[in-house]
């Protein structure tokens, strides 16, 4: 296929707060069209200003080009050779990080556009078989707090919520210090602990409890000393508790606590989870779509995760897009245990609500819709994108 236009969109939602831990209220939305018209939709969860500027910085060096001038500087026969070419070809701007995270929603709306060509749904066009039991979404609760009372009873009322909208499973932000904290929340790790019961005691036992904690402890023997606390509260896992570069520190803490370690949600690339995978003792490997390249190297790291028996859930943080690209990841991916999602019901970002129409849904507390629509299934609201378009 002949790329003839690609579109870069900066969103940024109007009411953006930047005291709010939450990429969702910006986004970088690449659109790219066919010599037939057909179009496809891709994102990413990073910085768009810094994105855009990866896809178009022009250069001067074989292994430093721009991803505009080799994305249509020929025809996209085959979408992982074209990753292979770009990821060379970009090779001196940046192997990891932004670039990489760039290139993700470059490959993600090439996806898309094959399947719009074909008339087929993407996770038909990934070269593996369709799992036979249902993808099972997660609720990802992240709600606002000022001090401890009000952020334990928001968090508390987001999970009934989920409850009653039919999830069997959610993860809760229990970050109120650390990197990450709320609203300039400073509590006691006991706080923490005793945050988590509340969660539990509002959802009961018959519902999968993850907890993310978003870097706070600064260390494994720091964290081993909390955590040792929550293994009543049967936990499926921990998210990100120690630095994501502290490999070492991982692995220590997975030999002092018996609780899954979840972890890769910043990271780009197969060769980033290698290094995880090998050195940080992780149990659950969550690769983000865009962030690590794109459907294909999502489709490397789960292989990889699999060769060692590892149960991988995915890190999605972003609108309809991403969501609907982490569900037919996840549709072949049989040890993809669940998706994050978040329905409008418990959104509080705008583009959350706003930016897409149609994709994926639940219902039965399963992800249903992937064979709805050809490629990710997805619509733009094109006058969101107008509304939140940035210069």
């Amino acid at each position: 296929m002949q790329i003839k236009n690609l579109e870069i969109h900066v969103l940024l939602a109007d009411d953006f707060d930047e005291t709010l831990t939450s990429s969702a209220q910006d986004s970088l939305l690449v659109v790219v069209e066919d010599e037939r018209g057909n179009r496809g939709y891709g994102e990413s969860d990073v910085n768009p200003w810094i994105g855009r500027a990866c896809i178009d910085a022009p250069g001067t060096h074989t292994m430093g080009l721009c991803l505009r001038d080799i994305l249509m500087s020929e025809p996209v026969e085959d979408i992982r050779v074209f990753w292979e070419r770009a990821y060379v070809a970009t090779a001196m701007n940046g192997r990891r990080g932004a670039v990489i995270h760039a290139l993700g929603a470059v490959e993600m709306a090439l996806w898309d556009l094959l399947g719009k060509r074909e008339n087929k749904p993407v996770w038909q066009l990934l070269g593996r078989e369709r799992r036979s039991d249902p993808v099972v979404p997660y609720a990802s609760l992240q709600p606002h707090g000022v001090g401890f009372h009000d952020y334990r009873d928001a968090l508390c009322q987001a999970a009934e919520r989920a409850r009653t909208l039919g999830f069997r499973a959610m993860k809760a932000e229990i970050t109120m210090n650390g990197p990450y904290a709320h609203d300039g929340m400073k509590e006691p790790y006991d706080r923490h602990t005793e945050l988590i019961s509340e969660v539990r005691r509002t959802i009961g036992d018959d519902v999968t409890l993850m907890v993310d904690v978003q870097y706070m402890f600064p260390d494994a023997v720091s964290a081993a000393a909390v955590m040792k606390d929550w293994l009543d509260f049967d936990l499926y896992f921990v998210e990100t508790p120690v630095w994501c570069d502290d490999l070492s520190e991982h692995r220590k803490l997975s030999e002092l606590v018996d609780i899954p370690i979840a972890m890769g949600e910043w990271l780009s690339t197969r060769h980033e989870f290698a290094d995880l995978i090998a050195c940080g003792g992780v149990s659950i490997p969550q690769p983000d779509i865009g962030r690590v390249g794109g459907l294909s190297e999502a489709l490397l790291v789960a292989d990889m995760a699999a060769r060692h028996d590892l149960t991988i859930v995915p890190h999605c943080w972003k609108t309809g897009v991403s969501t609907a690209a982490t569900a037919h990841f996840s549709a072949v991916t049989p040890h993809c245990k669940f998706i994050e999602f978040l329905p409008q019901e418990l959104c509080i970002e705008k583009l959350r609500k706003e930016l897409t129409v149609g994709g994926v849904s639940m219902q039965d507390g399963v992800i249903v819709g992937l064979d709805d629509a050809p490629g990710l299934g997805v619509d733009l609201n094109w006058d969101a994108v107008r509304a939140y378009a940035q210069p």
